[in-house]
């Protein structure tokens, strides 16, 4: 099947799964997001209810305190639906019901986004208060609260080239958080930062950056395979009986520029790496008797 090209630069990147997070929007409740694959099926959409994704932390408008009340408002509602004996005149649940229902069983994850220490403390109160399966997205400030995190056993997507403050709420960004938290024990998962969805193919090279500034090589492979799986439910991320066969074969180190891919699997299908590039050489390279496409 034809594979369009950002479906292939992210296979080149050894990207077998992606999770697709929706953004933007004055509401602190984002929306749902969902996982693919990279196979290039139509029908590649693997779950289509992955997390939901929450926008906590400073705002152009209003107050933090007040989106933070927001979220709590609107848990503790659905809270008091859920407890009521008397349900037989209740219709069928919204779907917005039905997702926070899920939430507060803890069977979907949640994703904060957010960045200030004082921010990510507030965070974890939210989720020992309502029992969520929370994981921070951001979280510059991380490594202020590092301990605390990690006793409360909240994972958090970073990004290892953040190294300036977007922010007054980012002023502990660093090369080296990804490292630091790795070793105060915090469940790390690289991603690329901002809006970089067109730059997913470096999300290797990032990760090459994280073991380079004190992240270790066995910790920043995690980072991209298990550790985002296992936060989010992903079917994946090892090699294991029972587990979908996602399997990248690399020429050497994958953090390094220079390695390739040799071979490359997907739920236990082979499937192929060439792109419109390499057909490109080939056809104006290859010796033939046809005349030159382009002469100088």
């Amino acid at each position: 099947m034809e594979v369009n090209s950002t479906q292939l630069a992210l296979k080149l990147a050894g990207v077998t799964q992606n999770f697709v997070a929706p953004w933007g929007g004055k509401s602190e409740f984002a929306g749902l997001g969902f996982v693919v694959d990279l196979s290039g099926e139509f029908n590649s959409v693997t779950d289509k209810q992955t997390a939901l994704i929450i926008h906590l932390g400073a705002k152009s408008k209003g107050s933090r305190a007040k989106a933070l009340d927001n979220v709590v408002k609107k848990l503790e509602a659905q809270q008091e639906k859920l407890a009521k004996k008397d349900k037989k005149d209740e219709g069928k649940p919204s779907l917005e019901e039905q997702v926070l229902t899920q939430v507060l069983a803890g069977d979907m994850p949640v994703i904060a986004t957010l960045s200030r220490a004082s921010d990510i403390l507030e965070a974890i109160k939210l989720k020992e208060k309502f029992g969520l399966d929370l994981i921070l997205q951001g979280a510059d400030d991380a490594v202020v609260v590092a301990e605390q995190l990690a006793e409360a056993k909240v994972p958090v997507i970073l990004s290892a080239v953040s190294n300036l403050p977007a922010s007054f709420d980012s002023m502990h960004a660093s090369l080296d958080n990804a490292g630091k938290l790795e070793k105060a024990g915090v469940n790390v998962i690289l991603s690329i930062g901002g809006d970089g969805s067109h730059n997913v193919y470096q999300l290797r090279f990032d990760a090459g950056i994280a073991v380079a500034n004190g992240m270790s090589h066995e910790g920043a492979l995690k980072a991209v395979t298990a550790n985002p799986a296992k936060a989010l439910g992903i079917d994946g991320g090892v090699i294991e009986a029972g587990k979908r066969a996602d399997i990248v074969m690399w020429s050497a180190d994958p953090f390094e520029f220079s390695t390739t891919i040799d071979k490359i699997w997907i739920n236990g299908e082979e499937v192929s790496t060439e792109s419109r590039h390499d057909k490109l050489r080939d056809r104006y390279t290859t010796d033939s008797d046809m005349p030159r496409a382009y002469t100088k």
